[in-house]
């Protein structure tokens, strides 16, 4: 009698333990299904939200472009218009040179970063690439020296005549970008150069009487 009670009691606890083991095998399967399922949504989920801001950051061939021609296009204008304090006669002429170094200058910041960020080279200060003369409105070294060696009103109107060519070459370069590239802080800065420089030909053609 005691012999069948030890049997059943060890047949139960066999059994017991073996129901236990499949529930454990069972939850644990489920476990890890519902952890790899949640974990798995938790990426799909992160990788949805991360891969947003990653599509409005993505780039193009014209972008790089765009920044990589900006640059020293704006290096140039900057260049310009550091004559101007010395130089200029006009108040107009002396504030307009003044506004433009104001936005050039960080603008040429970002395109380096930019660049940067891309994993493209930065265009090295000074070495002005010579197959962008006469390109998008950049002067040459001997409309440069010209410019250097004028002062009063030969500056002035120099130095804006000088600035509209340039100028049409920037706004022609924003435009470009605008209908090719995709970055849409560079389309946005290509907006903004458009607007202020498109105003700033009005004005200077106006100060030279051509408006």
């Amino acid at each position: 009698m005691n012999r069948t009670r030890s049997l059943v009691r060890r047949t139960a606890a066999v059994a017991a333990a073996g129901a236990a083991a499949l529930v454990l095998a069972a939850c644990g399967g489920n476990g890890d299904d519902t952890g790899s399922a949640g974990h798995g949504g938790h990426h799909a989920a992160a990788s949805s939200s991360a891969s947003t801001p990653a599509s409005q950051g993505q780039h193009n061939a014209a972008d790089v472009t765009f920044a990589k021609g900006m640059i020293p296009h704006h290096r140039q204008a900057v260049e310009m218009a550091d004559l101007a304090p010395e130089r200029a006669r006009s108040a107009e002429v002396k504030k307009l040179a003044a506004d433009i170094e104001k936005a050039q200058g960080p603008e040429i910041e970002k395109l380096s970063g930019w660049l940067a960020s891309w994993g493209e080279e930065v265009p090295a200060e000074g070495a002005m690439d010579h197959s962008m003369h006469g390109m998008g409105g950049m002067m040459t070294a001997e409309e440069m020296t010209e410019l250097e060696k004028a002062s009063g009103e030969a500056f002035d109107t120099a130095f804006m005549e000088m600035m509209i060519k340039h100028h049409e070459g920037a706004v022609e370069m924003a435009r470009t970008e605008q209908a090719d590239g995709a970055y849409a802080p560079a389309k946005k800065m290509a907006a903004d150069i458009i607007a202020s420089q498109g105003a700033e030909i009005e004005q200077m053609n106006k100060l030279l009487g051509k408006d």
